[in-house]
């Protein structure tokens, strides 16, 4: 039998103690070692909560020879540095995303996780739930004709004003936080040689110096475009469609579903409406899962990672400011 994959944490981020730690301890490939964090009170109790060790520190945690891997939930100005220090002292290692907010910063860990033989990825969890892979059998099949265009939308409500996503210093604003599903979602269907034609990006308002709101255009060479939105202001909104030349596929509850919500995909053709149903699925895990799976078959850096790095780059470079 493999051993698991004993894995550290770095940080109490919420996300990490909803949705990552349970994942963490639950996957067969993975044993949950230590939480990290510079308060002591806060490490203890979220490794309580855990069932772990706490560990006051980040380097002190990157120290131990009973971690193999790290998972990196810090805010995203902390990604570039920390990643870093956990390749170099051995650490195989999953961030949140974004892996940075600098595309240099980015190239440089890929090319440093290549070269030490270390496993990097960045935690897009939607990517490994399988109706997405339902959706591509179906464009694989034809179903829907010649591909034309897709549209992809991530708004979420209101925060608190204290929020980091609201912290430019802490690598905050839509762009960076939900603004990464819709691309990546685009260069999961469209494929890698997509570039940006245009973009905005709304700020919130007095004092807000990140972008609250944005979208995109973005284009293959073949002419299919993609639109994207993304807002940290809006009404819930977690959807993308694909049009083809025959008929329509439609996803909603595409980036963030329940593990226990009935996934369904719309086909719309000239002969009908067709929901396809499909069975509840867990992609916290299945990315735990994944990860686990890099880690003990040496997998090679995830070419998506640098290419979603460079069309949020070109993204941010065509926007105008609203």
């Amino acid at each position: 039998m493999t051993e698991p994959v004993r894995v550290g944490v770095l940080g109490c981020a919420d996300i990490a103690r909803r949705r990552m730690l349970p994942a963490l301890r639950e996957c067969p490939g993975t044993e949950l070692v230590a939480v990290a964090s510079r308060d002591a009170a806060k490490a203890r109790a979220t490794a309580g909560e855990a069932g772990c060790a706490a560990v006051t520190g980040y380097r002190e945690l990157l120290e131990r020879d009973d971690v193999d891997a790290v998972y990196v939930p810090l805010p995203a100005a902390l990604h570039a540095e920390w990643v870093e220090a956990a390749l170099r002292a051995g650490k195989h290692v999953l961030a949140e995303k974004p892996l940075t907010t600098d595309l240099a910063a980015t190239r440089r860990l890929l090319a440093l996780a290549e070269s030490t033989g270390r496993v990097l990825r960045e935690n897009v969890m939607f990517v490994h739930h399988p109706q997405h892979a339902a959706v591509r059998g179906l464009l694989e099949d034809g179903a829907i004709g010649e591909l034309r265009s897709f549209r992809a939308e991530f708004t979420i409500p209101r925060l608190p004003g204290t929020d980091i996503r609201y912290d430019a210093a802490l690598g905050g604003g839509a762009l960076w936080d939900n603004g990464v599903y819709p691309v990546r979602a685009a260069l999961h269907f469209l494929g890698d040689r997509l570039e940006a034609v245009g973009a905005v990006l709304v700020h919130g308002g007095p004092g807000r110096a990140v972008d609250t709101a944005g979208t995109a255009l973005l284009r293959t060479p073949g002419g299919v475009t993609a639109q994207l939105a993304f807002g940290l202001d809006h009404g819930y909104r977690s959807a993308y469609e694909i049009t083809g030349s025959e008929g329509r596929v439609i996803v909603d509850r595409a980036f963030t579903p329940p593990a226990g919500h009935p996934s369904q995909v719309r086909l719309e053709r000239r002969t009908g409406t067709e929901e396809i149903a499909l069975p509840p699925a867990d992609q916290v895990l299945a990315t735990v899962a994944a990860f686990a799976a890099a880690v003990r078959t040496g997998a090679a850096p995830d070419p998506a990672v640098l290419r979603q790095a460079e069309l949020l780059e070109a993204v941010r470079r065509a926007a105008s400011i609203a």
